[in-house]
């Protein structure tokens, strides 16, 4: 079978294995999925017996049903994107996730764009001056932010920039009242927001980045073809940009691609912190107020991103890399 079409058919079939364990997970969970809203729905005043006649309506799963029932019920709904209710916001779970999927991308993409560029220059010039007091400063650098978690600079962040010296905001992504549009203000409102969580964010990826190009721009600069170039009399500059760094940062790629994935899942205690509306924030509520379809939506959601993200870097490094083959060999 075509490499490109295995790894397209490996698509539906991981998301269905994730929906089927976040199915059986979300029922081992004490009280179950149901019970969090039967006792919402009785205090509404819905009379007990008309009780799952409600749920079914709100949640397209019949609580009564067979597991096997519920579980197909929940396949259908899922491939409809109709996850249900939200017991908490009382909304739609796909409209939740809409409205909070947006701002943790743009989180996690500004965050990992920012600490992969900064994170590759650095390890550069690392690599360049290798032995030299800048390289030991900044490997020492690197290796003390790798140490120290990302949520450790957003608490400090948030408690002296923000509450003692109130220089930005203490949660939200928009100005309150601020409606939103392509306006100057409202992108400035957006920016100052997010500035302390992608600050945050990007801090604390930018020292393995740099210590990655560090180490692949010391074994590139060794290569026998960066030796012949400088002894046909090519530039530094012409060396360092069309043989050393574009070497070195080719075995980066997918995992700059895998890391976006990876990092949605960063963002629950980040945006719990800063309380930016995104997906890890809606997260942690859910869990909070035992919102099972809103639970079970962030989850497939996060999921869908990294196999996506896992996707897309399979099928594009053999385009970025040309000695790298996507052909068909079946051992890969």
């Amino acid at each position: 079978m075509n490499y490109y079409l295995r790894r397209t058919v490996r698509i539906p079939l991981t998301i269905l294995a994730v929906a089927t364990l976040t199915f059986g997970l979300i029922r081992l969970l004490p009280g179950g999925p149901f019970t969090q809203l039967r006792i919402q729905l009785i205090r509404q005043g819905v009379p007990a017996e008309q009780v799952n006649a409600r749920i079914e309506a709100l949640q397209n799963i019949r609580p009564d049903a067979p597991l096997w029932q519920q579980y197909l019920d929940y396949l259908i709904g899922v491939v409809q994107l109709d996850l249900g209710r939200s017991i908490s916001l009382n909304a739609p779970v796909v409209e939740v996730l809409a409205r909070a999927l947006p701002w943790t991308v743009f989180l996690v993409v500004t965050s990992t764009v920012l600490m992969f560029v900064v994170g590759v220059l650095i390890g550069a010039v690392q690599a360049y001056k290798e032995g030299s007091r800048f390289d030991k400063f900044a490997s020492g650098s690197s290796i003390f932010l790798m140490a120290v978690p990302y949520y450790i600079f957003a608490v400090m962040f948030l408690f002296f920039l923000a509450f003692q010296l109130q220089l930005f905001p203490t949660g939200n992504a928009v100005e309150r009242g601020l409606d939103a549009a392509l306006s100057l203000e409202y992108i400035l409102s957006v920016l100052h927001h997010a500035a302390l969580p992608i600050l945050a964010f990007t801090i604390g990826g930018v020292g393995s980045t740099a210590l990655n190009m560090r180490g692949n721009g010391i074994q590139v600069l060794g290569e026998e073809y960066v030796e012949v170039a400088r002894l046909r009399g090519l530039s530094d500059s012409r060396i360092a940009t069309k043989y050393v760094a574009k070497n070195a940062i080719l075995p980066m790629y997918t995992g700059l691609l895998l890391l976006i994935g990876f990092r949605l899942g960063g963002t629950v205690v980040l945006e719990q912190i800063f309380s930016y509306p995104g997906l890890g924030y809606y997260l942690i509520s859910a869990v909070n107020a035992n919102d099972y379809p809103l639970m079970m939506g962030c989850f497939l959601i996060i999921t869908i991103t990294l196999v996506i993200a896992v996707y897309i870097a399979d099928l594009t490094y053999g385009l970025i890399d040309p000695r790298i083959s996507a052909g068909d060999s079946d051992g890969y």
